[in-house]
This record gives C-alpha cells, structure tokens and sequence, in this order.
C-alpha cells in the first residue's frame, strides 16, 4: 500500500495527533502531551490500540470469543484514555483498534489517513529500555515515517509536558 498524501496543513484538513496506546504508565505521558499540544493548535487526537492475534489464533473453536474479548478490552481501555485527553484538553479523540501486527498496523493506518501530522510514542525509563514499539520504530522505521515522530519519556511531570506542548 502507497502512503496517502499528507494532506494534514492543507486549507479544509485538520492536523490529527495519533498516539499508540497501550498498558504500560508511559502511554498516560504520551497521551497528556498529545491532547494538551492538539488543544492548543487546534489539532485533532487519534487513538490506536492494536490488538495481535497471536494471542488467540492457537485456540481452535475458541480463537473468536477470544478475539471479541480481546477487542472489548481495548475498547474499554481507549475509552478511559480518551477520557483523559478529554479533561485535560477539550479534545474528543477517534478510537480506532486494529488487529494485526503493532507496527504493521501502525504504518497502514499513517498510509490511510492523510491528516495524521505527527505520531506521538511514550518511552519507558526503566532498565529494559524505551519499549518495543519505540525500540523498533526508532531503529527500523523512523527514517521512513512520512510524519514527524515524538517520543516522550515517561518521567515527564505535567508541568514539564505543559512547557513543551
């Protein structure tokens, strides 16, 4: 798949922010920033969360309760997120869950949508380093990303994300 034109600072389009949520304390960090940077250039939020399916493919006659599961748990869990951008900034975010592999579906859903202007990933700071996905985008992906990326570290005080966004 051909990356759409970027489109996102044209007359008539919006800027959209995209966070990849997870589970981890990091994402609450990369969230704030992003909802409290959209508020204030008037830019939209959109959520991601990915679920894999390796997680239930291996189990026969069960694989699609699994799955539903799976799906409703992101759902609930993108819900809260966008909760939380929302009191911090104004902002209604799009929710969006995909099943795939995370940074496959990440690059497919940059391609499909023209205004996403800038992907915005939390790092960890503990000593098993940043993350996976940071890990893996940072090392294989970053220089082909037809967007900028931001990664905010999970350390960053309200205060301190208020500054820079």
């Amino acid at each position: 798949m051909t990356a759409a034109p970027r489109r996102s600072y044209e007359a008539g389009h919006r800027p959209k922010f995209l966070v990849v949520v997870d589970d981890t304390e990091e994402c609450d960090r990369a969230v704030y920033f992003a909802a409290r940077r959209a508020g204030r250039v008037g830019a939209a939020l959109a959520l991601l969360s990915v679920v894999t399916p390796g997680e239930f493919q291996h189990w026969f006659g069960v694989g699609d309760v699994m799955r539903q599961e799976a799906e409703a748990t992101a759902r609930a869990h993108l819900a809260r997120v966008a909760d939380r951008a929302r009191d911090v900034s104004g902002v209604e975010a799009e929710q969006v869950v995909r099943e795939g592999q995370r940074s496959d579906e990440l690059v497919a859903f940059i391609n499909e949508d023209e205004d996403i202007a800038l992907l915005v990933l939390a790092a960890g700071v503990g000593a098993e380093g940043p993350g996976p996905l940071v890990a893996s985008i940072v090392g294989k992906w970053a220089a082909t990303f037809p967007i900028p990326v931001a990664v905010v570290p999970g350390h960053l005080s309200d205060a301190e994300i208020d500054a820079l966004a």
